[in-house]
């Protein structure tokens, strides 16, 4: 969950319309004492968090997370106003994990807000992995879009698990007939087409996030 704190309200629902419509849950708050009533209730991921705000400003928020230990683990991305340099240098001292200067473009915030979580996620998280809508919980074997249960054979599942180790890497079909199906021959690369096929099928939305690579084999790409 990506929580905006925007007094602008504009700006604000654009920022939440963006994120959602990437595949991150998000909501937005106009201030910083709707944005810790909220939190009382559910913590963010990361949060984004403008400087100027009415009431307590977004360094004061900044600082207030930063001294309790709920909270001053959560990625936070400062918006700051062109030329507001001051600005800026305190709040990465502060703890700001990373700025967005205005106007900036929705674009350049969901790919900072993935930048940033990346780099947040902890090693040991391990037991989940997550692209776009996309999710694999390897601890109980499932797999999910928007939230929502699919049913996968295992060795679906294991192709899908693959490819979100790996995005962007392309595997040929006898790469993918010896890490899913273990076999260490050119076996019957059909099987890996017809699974492909199937795949795609159950991911709905997403299966076009399994690219056919011509001539070569297949990869997961995500769609922004």
């Amino acid at each position: 969950m990506i929580f905006c704190v925007e007094d602008d309200n504009g700006i604000r629902n654009m920022m939440v319309y963006t994120l959602n419509a990437s595949g991150l849950e998000a909501e937005g708050f106009a201030d910083g004492e709707s944005f810790f009533e909220a939190a009382k209730t559910r913590l963010p991921d990361l949060v984004i968090l403008d400087i100027m705000l009415p009431g307590e400003d977004g360094l004061t928020i900044l600082r207030r997370l930063r001294e309790k230990a709920a909270t001053n683990r959560i990625p936070v991305i400062m918006a700051t106003a062109k030329g507001t340099e001051y600005d800026k240098v305190l709040g990465l001292d502060m703890g700001a994990d990373d700025y967005l200067v205005k106007p900036f473009g929705m674009m350049e915030m969901v790919s900072r807000v993935k930048a940033v979580l990346r780099r947040a996620a902890p090693a040991a998280r391990i037991n989940q992995l997550k692209i776009g809508g996309l999710e694999l919980n390897l601890d109980e074997h499932t797999a999910w879009t928007n939230g929502q249960r699919i049913q996968l054979t295992l060795k679906e599942y294991e192709l899908l698990r693959l490819f979100m180790e790996n995005p962007g890497q392309v595997f040929n079909r006898d790469q993918l007939l010896s890490k899913v199906w273990e076999a260490d021959f050119a076996g019957e690369t059909r099987t890996v087409d017809v699974h492909i096929a199937t795949l795609r099928t159950k991911l709905g939305e997403y299966a076009g996030y399994i690219e056919t690579v011509r001539g070569v084999g297949y990869r997961l790409e995500e769609k922004v």
